[in-house]
């Protein structure tokens, strides 16, 4: 009986009365709950993975892949705009949130496709035959889930908002911090998820990354958020459209400059404020308002820089956890999982900055006012950048050089018992000595060169004879009648997504047969090299087989991002014995090294985007506080645009030299910023709508002194005595 109690039909006067409730709350918002954690799993999944799919799968550079993501989370932050347009003018948030799912629901499915490897893969050898097919796919997926997300993202909330009475004022609060829950709880599990998906491998006729499977499942909670949202239909609360108000303060602030264009003789006296040009047609109270607006928009003007290093978690930080060790004991951490830090250190500093900090300070008697707030969380985003640099000098120093314009790198392997001696260009004067079975360092030379080896006696030159230039080559060499060399080339870039390249060496008079984890690598001439092989992280057992006589071993423990070459010495029943030649080094930057970064830039966040909301929505009029809302959205779509003209216009070729040019733009955004703090006057929208009345006049002299207002001469007389 009592929860036949607690869950009965809201009993309200409104033509809205027959809505169900549960627990005081109207049952339809637990659609919308759901739907908005669903929604929100789906793009923040979706876009952890975005930029390793980019390069990895599309095999765009660096650079390409970073300009694309940020254009694309641009996109998603412009179009709220034309969203809250169209539910306010047209359609209504309801009809809005179904279409635009729609759309969204279609790009997810699309951007899965785009990732399927045998959509083109003729000859099954794992990669796209047409690229160009997969690129049309996914930038089209893309373009359907930045109008669908972004349409719907101003709407949900303030849709969920209205399906509150008047007098539900606690129950609509709690909602909206329980809404703002199921977004962090949608983006953490995404964020952890996704990339384990990536990281699995699938194929119909080769086994690759599993790109599909991690866009798919994104586009399965987004047909679910869709199904949710449609059952609850018959509950929800649906309000009419009544007209944008983003258009009317567009048409009030045109109208105004054009008129004061109209009027700049100077005859014409002036007026107070530029938007006072719009009295002749518009009512005193919306130009009032209006004016609050503006005055908070151009303090938002220096804010796209924050958002311009914030949004790089998912592009430049990702690519540079591609590149360090992601070994946490026996967990194996992928790049993209990286992002994961932000949402729980999210979880864990608002509470503490809430509860502990804002506190503390306040009984310190320290005024840490929104704006000076802001001004912290921006400097906090710099410092962050800071680290990071730090950390991709150290990252720097482990990455291998290749050769660069006409030249080559080239390396020597002693396959002989005896010392090896050799020199390039025919300066003995500079010459190496390569011991039995071990390797020279690489050599970067020009191409047109030649190569003297010397065993005791024994000499013989060569010429260098490589097929193309900024590439790295390995020579085998030995001594039976006469002095033998073969030269192959070596891979010329470090393995990606922690693969480790390794080939084979035969060192012995014989063919052998190799299998590496149960892989083929075939079979191997005496004096030979193998094609490369990936393996992944760990231990390996390699197994030799000559004749019948079967070898194996297991290997030494592969890092990240490494490449060997394995020279096999000895293979007889059951022994196998090699020598391991490290052509490039592995990751050995740790990636928990990334997490001060993340730390300082979460906490930069926490201060600077909740600070933000909270200050736009205590200093908005009660008509426009969605203007203001739109506008904050309008700095993270600027700040993403950003990244695309410093990143392009600065054409800096060291990673670090970029992050510390970031963090130097931020902190003199920030300089700039806390000087217009400092000149910034609060308001208090109600108290300056009060001043005026329902027609949208301002109320008279006596009105307002019996309201408190003390009047006087000068202009902006009104103050609350």
């Amino acid at each position: 009986m009592k929860s036949t109690a607690q869950c009965t039909r809201a009993e309200s006067r409104s033509r809205f009365s027959a809505l169900p409730g549960c627990f005081g709350y109207p049952i339809s918002i637990f659609f919308i709950v759901i739907n908005e954690f669903c929604e929100r799993f789906s793009y923040y999944g979706m876009r952890a993975v975005l930029v390793l799919y980019f390069k990895y799968f599309l095999l765009w550079d660096d650079n390409l892949s970073t300009v694309v993501y940020h254009t694309f989370v641009a996109v998603c932050y412009l179009t709220p705009i034309l969203g809250a347009i169209i539910a306010d003018s047209w359609l209504g948030k309801f009809k809005t949130i179904i279409y635009l799912s729609i759309v969204y629901t279609v790009g997810q499915i699309v951007m899965s496709v785009s990732a399927i490897h045998d959509l083109t893969d003729g000859n099954r050898d794992g990669k796209p035959d047409n690229v160009v097919v997969h690129i049309v796919l996914s930038m089209l997926g893309l373009i359907l889930i930045a109008l669908g997300t972004g349409g719907i993202k101003p709407c949900v909330a303030a849709f969920g908002g209205d399906q509150f009475e008047e007098e539900q004022d606690k129950q609509r609060s709690r909602f909206f911090s329980i809404f703002y829950l199921s977004i962090n709880a949608g983006s953490l599990l995404s964020t952890i998820i996704t990339p384990i998906l990536r990281g699995l491998e699938c194929g119909i006729h080769t086994q690759e990354k599993c790109y599909p499977v991690a866009f798919g499942v994104p586009a399965a909670l987004m047909v679910v958020a869709l199904i949710v949202f449609i059952i609850g239909s018959g509950m929800y609360k649906k309000v009419s459209p009544q007209g944008n108000i983003i258009i009317q303060v567009l048409k009030c602030i045109s109208f105004a400059i054009s008129n004061r264009f109209r009027n700049r003789s100077k005859s014409i006296p002036k007026r107070e404020h530029w938007l006072d040009w719009a009295k002749e047609k518009y009512d005193e109270l919306l130009i009032a308002q209006v004016k609050m607006v503006v005055k908070v928009l151009f303090l938002y003007i220096p804010l796209p820089m924050f958002w311009a290093l914030f949004d790089q978690q998912g592009s430049r930080w990702t690519l540079q956890a591609t590149t360090m060790d992601g070994h946490f004991g026996t967990i194996q951490i992928q790049p993209d999982q990286m992002q994961t830090v932000n949402a729980i250190l999210i979880i864990v500093l608002v509470p503490v900055f809430d509860m502990g900090i804002y506190p503390l300070l306040r009984k310190c008697n320290l005024n840490f006012s929104p704006l000076k707030r802001i001004t912290v969380g921006m400097f906090l985003a710099a410092m962050a950048f800071v680290v990071a640099a730090i950390i991709q000098t150290e990252i720097d120093k482990t990455l291998p050089t290749f050769p660069k314009g006409s030249q080559i790198d080239v390396k020597v392997i002693n396959l002989d018992t005896e010392n090896l001696t050799f020199s390039f260009n025919g300066n003995m004067q500079d010459s190496s000595i390569v011991p039995s079975l071990q390797a020279s360092r690489y050599y970067t030379l020009p191409m047109d060169n030649t190569v003297n080896f010397t065993y005791g006696s024994t000499f013989k030159q060569f010429p260098v004879v490589a097929p193309s230039d900024k590439t790295r080559y390995t020579y085998i060499v030995r001594n039976t009648t006469s002095v033998e060399a073969v030269l192959d080339e070596d891979i010329s870039k470090k393995p990606e997504q922690g693969s480790n390249a390794i080939k084979f060496v035969n060192a012995l008079q014989e063919n052998i047969t190799v299998k590496i984890n149960g892989a083929s690598i075939g079979d191997i001439l005496p004096f030979s090299f193998s094609n490369y092989t990936m393996v992944n992280l760990g231990v390996k057992k390699i197994e030799g087989s000559i004749a019948g006589v079967n070898c194996s071993l297991d290997s030494e423990e592969f890092g990240f991002g490494s490449s060997y070459t394995i020279i096999i010495k000895e293979c007889s029943s059951p022994v196998m014995s090699v020598e391991y030649i490290e052509d490039i080094q592995a990751n050995s930057v740790h990636m928990a090294l990334q997490i001060p970064q993340y730390f300082l830039l979460t906490s930069g966040e926490v201060v600077f985007s909740v600070t933000g909301l909270e200050f736009s929505y205590s200093q908005a009029p009660s008509n426009m506080k969605s203007v203001l809302q739109a506008g904050w959205l309008l700095t993270v779509a600027v700040g993403n645009i950003i990244v695309l003209i410093v990143a392009g216009a600065a054409g800096l070729s060291e990673q670090w030299a970029e992050y510390v040019l970031f963090a130097a733009l931020l902190v003199a955004v920030c300089i700039i910023f806390s000087i217009m703090a400092y000149f910034y006057t609060y308001s208090d929208p109600a108290e300056i709508e009060a001043q005026f009345d329902s027609d949208g006049k301002k109320k008279n002299k006596k009105e307002l002194e019996a309201m408190g207002f003390e009047i006087s001469d000068g202009p902006q007389s009104q103050t609350k005595m």
